[in-house]
């Protein structure tokens, strides 16, 4: 059982995570006072990796413990004592923008669309192929038979139709590139 009362129990938890100072730590609380959290990110600190911290209160001992300090100001909450309206919202705000960035940055995206994705079920199947009529500028056929040389890997679709070539030379070139898909375009 998780008990956020215990700052020794955030430095365990992240300790099983085996943490390195090449992470980064994120430490969520709304009044920026919860033991658990603070726990964690003076672990993560000693460690020396990446803080940051997302409170409502820029004075609060999480802001002014981490390296970055995210604070949106959302005002009094509609019903004092509470910090799941306001103080919530605007901190889901601010890690839909964290995941977002992160996913830009480790090249899940290819300008605006989402590349990295599976096909669990129509809806998503429907999604992959839109994703790369757009990417593409190609017709649904050529999506489809990309997809399905590719083992409906977007990444390697989108180079197999930009690039013109074979789903296994699409692979060398995704390789060769170290991953990296605008590289593997030549973009």
């Amino acid at each position: 059982m998780l008990t956020v009362g215990v700052p020794s129990n955030g430095a365990h938890d992240l300790r099983k995570l085996r943490l390195t100072r090449k992470d980064s730590v994120v430490g969520i609380a709304a009044s920026g006072t919860t033991p658990y959290v603070l726990g964690a990110i003076a672990y993560a600190k000693k460690l020396r990796a990446l803080t940051i911290g997302v409170a409502a209160n820029r004075h609060s001992p999480l802001a002014t413990a981490v390296q970055i300090a995210i604070t949106p100001e959302a005002g009094p909450e509609i019903l004092a004592g509470s910090t799941r309206l306001k103080a919530g919202t605007s901190q889901k705000m601010v890690l839909n923008m964290l995941s977002t960035a992160v996913m830009v940055r480790l090249g899940h995206a290819y300008d605006n669309l989402m590349i990295d994705m599976g096909e669990a079920n129509e809806k998503l199947r429907e999604r992959a192929q839109w994703i790369l009529r757009e990417a593409s500028a190609k017709d649904v056929s050529a999506v489809t038979r990309a997809l399905r040389q590719t083992g409906h890997d977007l990444r390697l679709a989108l180079i197999l139709l930009k690039r013109g070539v074979s789903a296994a030379h699409a692979r060398r070139i995704l390789k060769e590139s170290g991953g990296n898909l605008r590289k593997a375009l030549g973009e």
